[in-house]
């Protein structure tokens, strides 16, 4: 049977059935929404917060997650800080939302640290870096805009390695996140938990490489359980689920779904049969011993804190596959009734991580293309998002709102 007669006899069938032409199709796969594509800024450090703006615009994406990483941080992966936290304040809030509605591209804001854990004083500072950006969130209207705070919770190893570790790191987000959690509600912002465990944020020597509670869905179900606040969501990146071998559709389909505020659009490309995952396995990570002995052994070591679960990082769409189906991915969220942003976090092997600012847009400008089929509805010109569905943002306060720190919560 030759590819018209194919057709022809699909065609058939689907008319025995009652099914016609597009009909069909609207059957076949959930109907596309109009949900924005927007870039994390990580991937601009040094950028200013104009510069980024022009980022979003030259690929056609809707927005962005601005990074304010703390400058002076203990992170040293990411640095980027597209607004000025320590002066922020109502009249830099208009001055935002001004140019927002200039350009047609909305923003919310994220830091991404250990905020349970590690040097007490880090945890601290984190705390209230993090009670920083939630004023900034609401003096950019919060909820009422989309505005939400994207944040880590950490995970404190010393607690983590005793007998019940687990339940003992659970015990303290909920001591230190139900202030914060009151805050937020407060003040009519929602932070969003992100899932990544940060495998890398140990020495290559740690026995283990799960340190940030959010990543797995049962501890974020759990520490809903605990501090129950409306003001607590999350930002799903399935790329993490992917190199622990989970299908990231029935994540979603298990999640507490009215939670979800964004998903991260990171791919993973997984290296099943690699020297390193069939030597150490995939169940755990790869470990370090001394080189001399690895060597006579003829085993592989990992390079570094982060070669250590057999996976790259990739963008959908750009230079090849990578190991999740993402139409099945995309679909299962539109098929749920998921509105809100996909931002596109680049740290593409071959994109971002190359230090090359072109391959850095290239990949940019690829993932829109790739999401576009599925998420933005179909016109004259393509796939395109229909911008007059999208509210100006509104500045919704009239005085400021001052600083407060974990101290003032207490």
């Amino acid at each position: 049977m030759n590819r018209r007669d194919f057709f022809k006899s699909a065609a058939a069938l689907a008319a025995v059935a009652g099914i016609t032409g597009k009909k069909a199709m609207a059957q076949s796969k959930p109907k596309p929404g109009n949900n924005p594509i927007w870039l994390m800024t990580s991937a601009f450090p040094g950028e200013s917060f104009e510069q980024v703006l022009q980022r979003a615009k030259s690929v056609g994406a809707q927005g962005l997650e601005l990074c304010v990483f703390r400058r002076g941080s203990d992170r040293k992966d990411h640095t980027a800080t597209h607004l000025d936290y320590e002066t922020f304040d109502l009249e830099a809030a208009k001055r935002v939302v001004a140019r927002c509605n200039e350009t047609g591209l909305r923003v919310s804001v994220g830091a991404y640290d250990n905020l349970i854990g590690g040097k007490p004083e880090n945890q601290i500072v984190n705390q209230n870096h993090i009670l920083k950006l939630i004023r900034i969130a609401a003096l950019l209207g919060g909820d009422a805009n989309d505005v939400v705070c994207g944040s880590f919770v950490g995970y404190d190893h010393e607690l983590g390695r005793q007998d019940g570790g687990f339940e003992k790191n659970l015990m303290k987000f909920k001591k230190v996140f139900t202030p914060i959690a009151k805050y937020a509600e407060d003040l009519g912002v929602t932070l969003c938990f992100e899932n990544c465990p940060m495998e890398g944020w140990q020495p290559v020597t740690a026995p283990d490489c799960y340190n940030n509670l959010p990543g797995c869905l049962a501890a974020r179900k759990l520490m809903y359980a605990l501090v129950p606040s409306k003001a607590l969501a999350e930002t799903y990146d399935p790329s993490h689920d992917i190199w622990q071998h989970i299908d990231a559709s029935e994540v979603v389909r298990a999640m507490d779904f009215k939670r979800l505020r964004r998903i991260h659009i990171k791919g993973t490309r997984n290296f099943p049969n690699s020297p390193a995952a069939i030597h150490w396995g995939r169940l755990f990570p790869a470990q370090s011993v001394d080189a001399a002995l690895a060597k006579k052994a003829g085993v592989p070591l990992p390079a570094n804190e982060w070669d250590r679960c057999n996976y790259e990082p990739r963008l959908p769409g750009f230079g090849g596959s990578d190991s999740l189906d993402w139409s099945k991915f995309l679909e299962t969220l539109m098929e749920l009734g998921y509105r809100y942003p996909f931002v596109i976090e680049n740290e593409g092997c071959n994109s971002s991580h190359t230090g090359n600012m072109g391959a850095t847009m290239q990949g940019f400008r690829a993932t829109v293309l790739n999401t576009a089929p599925v998420v933005w509805p179909l016109g004259p010109d393509g796939y395109a998002y229909d911008a007059s569905a999208q509210k100006p943002m509104a500045m919704t306060l009239n005085r400021d709102i001052p600083v407060k720190t974990m101290a003032d919560l207490a």
